[in-house]
């Protein structure tokens, strides 16, 4: 099953996908713009080009596990990418992402600009490695081993 996953940002809105071995979650590119209408437009677009068959938008969810104002942006976001496009949307927990996706540029030492343009797809490639792992180790097996054969 191909899965592109969305890590909303600010300013930058971070995608990455998997391809339909569901074994590695890859970033793929950054989107550099604020309007959340284009943004939108630009995801289904992509998605559809990809023949995403899942659409995973990362929910950032506070520390303790409450929801703040990113949360319902995302959720709106979600909702709306949902209306856009037959792919069914889900919202995946995403906390700690952009964190572990700076130690990992931090590893790799990307420094500057070059850091500033991979961080979010670095972090959505994160949420789609964490989601593909949960699915792999839920109960969704049964779906996971339907949607590889």
């Amino acid at each position: 099953m191909v899965i592109l996953s969305v890590d909303i940002g600010k300013a930058r809105t971070g995608l990455a996908i998997c391809d339909k071995s569901m074994f590695l979650a890859s970033p793929l590119l950054v989107i550099d713009d604020r309007c959340r209408d284009n943004v939108l437009n630009k995801v289904a677009n992509i998605a559809c080009e990809k023949q995403a068959q899942r659409i995973v938008v990362g929910l950032p969810k506070n520390m303790d596990g409450s929801e703040g104002d990113s949360a319902v942006s995302a959720r709106e976001f979600a909702k709306l990418l949902s209306g856009l496009t037959d792919i069914p949307v889900v919202l995946y927990d995403e906390r700690c992402t952009t964190m572990i996706a700076h130690r990992y540029l931090n590893d790799s030492n990307t420094r500057g600009k070059k850091r500033k343009q991979t961080i979010d797809a670095a972090a959505a490639a994160i949420i789609l490695q964490s989601y593909i792992d949960f699915l792999k180790n839920s109960n969704s097996n049964q779906e996971i081993k339907e949607a590889k054969t």
